[in-house]
């Protein structure tokens, strides 16, 4: 049985630091000072500022949410936070495990509150015998397979990417069915970006007008990338932008006046339906049992139906991508640009639709236009052949040696 925790002691911040904006999504400290101790602890404010400085916000978003979860089903339970017993963190496991979470995510869970430990000096639970034990009896029952996002390829789900024509859900259906709007010019641009380069939405939402430079094809540009999800210290990297997208970009950048700054923003749209003139009033006929207003003797000219646009001057948000993407797929087939599609096929297929359905059906029509893993690695800037291979476990089983032999057997 584990103590229980005393009430008048907490995490002690020392006096000469603070804590930076209370509550704050990016904040850290405030997270772990709040957490339910057992003992006094004393927190190295200079440490974890080191730790916050070297992380991206999105890490700190992350491990703070998870700790403020870990802390929560510690006080449901009264159990102790910190320092946490390996008891505690397998059950903890346990428990998020019986209510969905994945493997993926209880191993992230884990590495959350080993790495809190680690900055507050205290003894790491998570090594013990009982919760690695606990976690491989998740992983057995539950499988270590993480469910991908639906890719979103060229022309679909065709055998050669070259020759064969677009079907299903292709990313060629959905530019050619943007509408010229604003609206419509920047989900193209967005699209055929997000397609050509692979791009994380963090990465995507990231992109500048100053990065995109001069290529040898006078018709394509080369998109400098400053910092990605691989490449924390940005040391940099450069991916290709065909022509299409090119010419995509300039029609958005042109309609909407962005010369510098942010590359995707928000466009606000305001639309006005359309009014009839109105004849004014004499004003002997303003009856006193109505409201008195003396505007209702001027006329009013008639007015049409009119939409406006506003342009933001900051980039989207990364959450904001996947939703996009939907959008963009929904009004395709609305507008019939998906015709081998069933209203059932669609909404089986949108489930499976995020920000990463680009990067992953880059990776697969490169995989399926024969490209070698080495050369698929340096176009989308993985440092690791994991992700690739896993991504194109399912075409690499139907353009193997099985799959090759069995499709020639009728």
């Amino acid at each position: 049985m584990e103590p229980e925790a005393p009430t008048d002691q907490k995490a002690l911040v020392p006096a000469e630091t603070g804590v930076v904006a209370p509550g704050s999504a990016d904040d850290l400290s405030w997270a772990v000072v709040n957490m339910r101790a057992g003992e006094t602890i004393v927190v190295n404010e200079a440490l974890l500022a080191a730790y916050q400085a070297a992380s991206s916000p999105h890490s700190i978003r992350a491990l703070k949410s998870d700790l403020e979860a870990f802390d929560l089903w510690c006080r449901r339970h009264n159990r102790i936070a910190l320092p946490a017993l390996p008891e505690t963190v397998a059950d903890y496991l346990d428990d998020r495990a019986a209510k969905g979470s994945k493997p993926a995510s209880l191993s992230r869970y884990k590495a959350s509150i080993a790495k809190v430990h680690q900055l507050l000096d205290l003894k790491d639970p998570t090594p013990a015998p009982l919760v690695k034990l606990r976690l491989a009896a998740v992983r057995r029952d539950k499988g270590t397979a993480q469910e991908q996002a639906r890719p979103l390829r060229f022309k679909g789900p065709v055998r050669d990417v070259e020759r064969d024509k677009a079907r299903g859900l292709n990313v060629r259906a959905l530019l050619e069915s943007c509408p010229d709007d604003l609206p419509g010019l920047r989900d193209r641009a967005l699209l055929s970006t997000a397609y050509d380069t692979g791009l994380r939405a963090s990465e995507l939402v990231a992109v500048a007008m100053e990065q995109i430079v001069e290529a040898i094809d006078p018709e394509a540009r080369l998109l400098k990338i400053l910092r990605s999800k691989g490449d924390p210290e940005g040391e940099g990297a450069t991916a290709f932008l065909s022509p299409r997208t090119v010419a995509a970009i300039a029609a958005w950048t042109e309609a909407a006046g962005i010369g510098a700054g942010p590359l995707f923003r928000r466009v606000q749209v305001r639309r006005y339906k359309a009014r009839a003139a109105v004849k004014g009033r004499r004003i002997d006929s303003i009856s006193s049992r109505e409201k008195w207003d003396l505007r209702k003797t001027l006329s009013r000219p008639a007015q049409p139906a009119r939409v406006e646009h506003d342009i933001g001057t900051a980039a989207l948000h990364p959450g904001s991508i996947g939703p996009i993407f939907r959008s963009i797929i929904q009004r395709a087939f609305d507008h019939g640009a998906l015709p081998d599609l069933t209203t059932e096929d669609l909404t089986r297929l949108m489930k499976g639709i995020s920000a990463h359905s680009t990067r992953i059906g880059l990776n697969q029509d490169l995989f399926a236009s024969g490209e070698d893993l080495a050369g698929i690695m340096d176009a989308l800037r993985w440092k690791s052949p994991r992700m690739p291979l896993a991504y194109n476990r399912n075409l690499a089983a139907e353009h193997g040696a099985a799959g090759r032999l069995l499709a020639k057997l009728a």
